[in-house]
């Protein structure tokens, strides 16, 4: 199921949160034994909660805006708080009951979305397999004789099958990646931060991310719309930082000599990938992967592994045989390491983040595969501890290095198992990297999880692009009213709110104005010889917006835009004449990095 359809059937009348929570209650039953869960919410809760959202969105005068994931079903991994439900970290021993949800649980809720149940994972989300739990080991969803991925996998699994719509999970190593690799959906690993983690038991704490999965990268990113934000109450949640642009011709960083480990179908399906990348006009430069190698090995070849020994010292130490024993003997690693041997290595990772800054320079987004290769759930029980680690070079660094992943299904191997890569980006480059996901689903013609579904047409809007609210007008910006921008503040100052990120119709070029303050470009609609220009979309009280408009200065005028999904939007465009003479910038894609070229 679809976040977009789903919507669309409540819209019309033809469904109700109520009929679709019966429907998954069915669905999940018809499984039968699914070690993908270890709790559910009990139909009977289910159906009143169903019926309050009902009532809500009634009592609101059907303001569909104030609920944006309106029941729309979704479950958790369970290293993440529920009230009402136990939080086991995949360990029965650790149980505890929360009083409350947990900060992004609360977020989903408020917005409408309806909690089914809670996943399994690796124990204490120390594990990219999907094997060490004592609730079984998830099996993947094309063939059960291979791992799912981990310590994901039981969210991963649920959204694979569309048994739900989307999925929390956590990735501290690529926990939020490798399963959305194995079961061909998607995984965004946002920028640690983001999303709040209270409420989450740590593995890491200062490298873990809450995670999202989808079928879709429009839905990831419609959920992390809802999801974000500050927390003031969590220590190591972050304001925005103004969000990270792409380009409409990317620079895509890949690895001079990729690692495979032997895997020639994995080799085959990456050289089919870097074709599609070329196919939508890439420009692929080939790097030295030295210093990411060297920084994922930090995570468990270095005393990162006493954090995970912080998060359950008081287990460890008074009931260890109650711990999974690989898990066990991983966390158990800790021991080995001092006080200095921690800084050391903190000496170490920011001398690594310093060799890896410039890589920047020459690229926009890295592509990797998301795992060099898949096991067995045989091979992985053989040698728990070094095939694990095999799955990690592509993600392990990425979260150390304070950069936004995703990862997206890329091809169907020989043998019938998924194929992803993973687009990596600077931090606060989230949404871009969805939209880049959205254009890369639409090429491959994959689809979606293993729930033999087609992705819908071009054109089919998401949530993320419903209509603004009453009393709310929408306005495109392409300029210096960017966020992060010199005009931010004529926005935000009169209650306006960033919805996402979006690109014109390839209709349009961009210009450089000369002799304005602060500096300003001017968009043209051309026709055929144009491009897609990229732009934020912003809803602004009505009340504000005529105060907003008297402030745009000549020769700039509000206007009517085309989006690249076709629909149309209030927004800035230029008179013609203040053109001549300006620098055309539309070979940047757009205003914020065409201001970077010039830094």
């Amino acid at each position: 199921m679809l976040i977009s359809q789903l919507l669309a059937r409540y819209k019309s009348g033809s469904t109700t949160p109520r009929e679709v929570a019966r429907e998954c209650v069915t669905r999940i039953a018809q499984t039968g034994p699914d070690c993908a869960w270890i709790s559910r919410v009990p139909a009977e809760a289910l159906l009143e909660e169903a019926a309050r959202l009902e009532q809500a969105l009634a009592d609101s005068g059907f303001d569909w805006a104030r609920f944006p994931l309106y029941g729309i079903p979704f479950a958790i991994k369970d290293n993440i708080d529920a009230h009402g439900l136990p939080t086991t970290a995949g360990c029965p021993a650790y149980a505890y009951t929360p009083s409350a949800d947990a900060e992004v649980v609360r977020r989903l809720r408020e917005a409408g979305a309806l909690m089914i149940g809670k996943t399994n994972l690796d124990q204490f989300a120390t594990g990219l397999v999907g094997t060490r739990s004592p609730y079984g080991a998830v099996p993947n969803t094309f063939n059960p004789a291979y791992v799912s991925g981990g310590s994901s996998s039981g969210s991963a699994s649920v959204v694979a099958r569309g048994l739900v719509a989307f999925a929390l999970g956590s990735d501290t190593a690529g926990s939020g990646r490798v399963p959305a690799g194995f079961n061909n959906i998607v995984g965004l690993k946002p920028t640690r931060g983001a999303l709040s983690a209270r409420g989450m038991v740590p593995a890491c704490r200062t490298l873990d991310c809450v995670s999202i999965f989808a079928l879709t990268a429009a839905d990831a990113r419609a959920v992390l719309a809802v999801a974000a934000g500050y927390d003031a109450a969590d220590a190591y949640s972050r304001p925005p930082g103004p969000p990270v642009a792409l380009p409409a011709s990317l620079r895509v960083g890949i690895p001079r000599k990729a690692a495979f480990l032997g895997d020639a179908l994995q080799a085959r399906a990456y050289e089919k990938a870097l074709a599609q990348a070329r196919g939508l006009g890439a420009s692929l430069v080939e790097l030295d992967f030295s210093a990411l190698a060297e920084t994922a090995a930090l995570l468990y070849q270095g005393p990162w592994v006493a954090e995970r020994h912080a998060a359950i010292e008081d287990l460890m130490r008074d009931r260890p045989e109650q711990i999974e024993a690989t898990v066990r003997t991983v966390i158990g690693q800790a021991a080995r390491y001092s006080a200095t041997d921690a800084f050391k290595a903190q000496y170490r990772l920011e001398e690594l983040r310093r060799r890896v800054a410039p890589m920047w320079a020459d690229i926009d987004v890295l592509m990797v595969p998301t795992a060099p290769t898949i096991y067995t759930i045989a091979q992985v029980n053989a040698d728990p501890v070094a095939r694990n680690s095999d799955l990690g070079i592509y993600t392990n660094f990425v979260n150390f290095l304070d950069m936004s992943a995703l990862a997206v299904p890329a091809a169907l191997r020989e043998d019938g198992l998924p194929f992803g890569v993973t687009f990596i980006a600077p931090a606060w480059a989230d949404a871009a990297l969805c939209e880049l996901a959205q254009r890369w689903q639409a090429a491959s013609g994959l689809t979606l999880g293993a729930t033999g579904m087609a992705l819908p047409e071009a054109g089919v809007p998401s949530a993320g692009d419903e209509k603004p609210g009453a009393g709310q007008v929408r306005v495109a910006v392409v300029g210096a009213h960017l966020s992060g921008m010199p005009l931010n503040h004529q926005l935000t100052s009169r209650g306006g709110r960033l919805v996402r990120q979006a690109r014109t119709a390839p209709a349009y070029r961009l210009f450089a104005l000369p002799g304005t303050t602060p500096p300003k470009p001017g968009l043209k609609r051309v026709g055929s010889d144009g491009a897609a220009i990229a732009l934020e979309l912003w809803d602004m009280p009505l009340d504000g917006f005529g105060a907003f408009v008297e402030e745009v200065p000549a020769p700039l005028a509000i206007g009517t835009l085309e989006l690249d999904d076709g629909t149309w939007t209030k927004g800035f465009v230029c008179e013609p004449l203040a053109l001549e003479g300006a620098a055309d910038i539309t070979r940047f894609g757009g205003w914020r990095a065409y201001v970077a070229s010039r830094a």
